[in-house]
């Protein structure tokens, strides 16, 4: 495994992210293709074993039950101080008052909800999961800042939204003299480069790093639009993620499988090798829910693409709507990525 830092911190994490979405109980409610806590902690041990030590999870989870099982599997398999666990807030966990967004209240209270879960003390890294159009940033940004102070959380990063948003905040806690991102968990792979445009030269130029999740497009870009899966029959999410530009998508897909042909290794392995030759792109996140995509995902990082190839693989990209960020209109959705 190659490690390097997360952003400008000092913090090195492996350059795979092992992703928690799929862990969790059935019977919260939030998918029932999570996987049960044996098989999660199997591919948690796996991971660890492949040298693998960022972990990423968040409190809309299994609602809860993914920082469960992670927290008790790292505190059997690993030193608390070799790993790092991040963790995210917003989404709604209930639908009561105060049950979801940035506020101060809001996130005062998941910091303390999570950790109560991951049995920990800290999380290395605490991502806000969307933007809160309904709370003043400062507030936000104070709150998160109070976090880190309190020795909650080493560092903070954000999710999904435009690139604008994430500038205020920035541009926010320096202002305030408050604790600014580290990264930024945004939507890219290539069948969706729409972070291109703003997002990834704004990442860039101010030395934040990028730790995309869906790398591989929900498994499109490693096994084809069209293969079935438990989670493909049963998570709405992909559709309206990739369902609109399968036909232009295909051709993507095709030339990611003839460039894994003439190098011999995995779909998988293509795709992510792109990935890691897209600066300011760190780690992607992978959402393994078999020890065998873990391993087929970690073998990436030796493959080495050419200009041209990445060239290739890039030329049949068309514009798609954005997906990750929201609008203010936008009805939150229980279970969204």
């Amino acid at each position: 495994m190659d490690y390097v830092k997360l952003g400008r911190s000092g913090m090195d994490v492996s350059k795979i992210c092992l992703g928690c979405m799929s862990f969790g109980s059935a019977e919260s409610g939030f998918g029932k293709w999570l996987l049960n806590e044996t098989d999660s902690h199997d591919i948690i041990k796996r991971a660890l074993d492949l040298g693998i030590n960022f972990f990423d999870t968040a409190n809309c989870y299994g609602y809860g039950t993914s920082e469960a099982y992670l927290g008790r599997s790292l505190k059997k398999l690993a030193h608390r101080d070799e790993i790092v666990v991040a963790t995210k807030v917003f989404i709604p966990m209930n639908d009561k008052p105060n049950g979801s967004g940035l506020s101060r209240k809001a996130i005062m209270s998941e910091i303390d909800n999570s950790l109560k879960r991951l049995d920990m003390d800290y999380v290395d890294l605490y991502i806000i999961h969307r933007w809160d159009y309904n709370t003043p940033i400062e507030e936000t940004m104070t709150a998160l800042h109070d976090v880190v102070k309190a020795g909650k959380a080493r560092y903070i990063g954000a999710s999904s939204m435009f690139a604008w948003q994430f500038s205020k905040a920035q541009f926010t806690a320096e202002k305030h003299g408050l604790t600014q991102f580290i990264s930024m968990q945004n939507h890219y792979n290539l069948m969706y480069r729409e972070e291109e445009r703003e997002m990834m030269p704004l990442l860039l130029d101010q030395g934040v790093a990028s730790t995309p999740y869906s790398p591989l497009a929900s498994g499109r870009l490693s096994r084809g639009a069209n293969a079935d899966t438990a989670r493909t029959k049963a998570d709405a999410m992909q559709v309206r993620k990739y369902g609109s530009t399968e036909e232009q998508d295909q051709i993507i897909i095709d030339r990611v499988a003839e460039i894994a042909e003439k190098h011999g290794v995995t779909r998988t392995q293509i795709a992510l090798a792109w990935m890691l030759n897209k600066p300011p792109v760190v780690t992607p996140i992978i959402g393994a829910t078999k020890i065998a995509h873990l391993e087929d995902s970690v073998g990436a990082i030796h493959v080495k693409l050419t200009q041209e190839e990445m060239a290739y693989l890039e030329a049949s990209y068309i514009p798609h709507k954005m997906s990750g960020p929201l609008y203010p209109e936008t009805d939150w959705i229980h279970g969204v990525k």
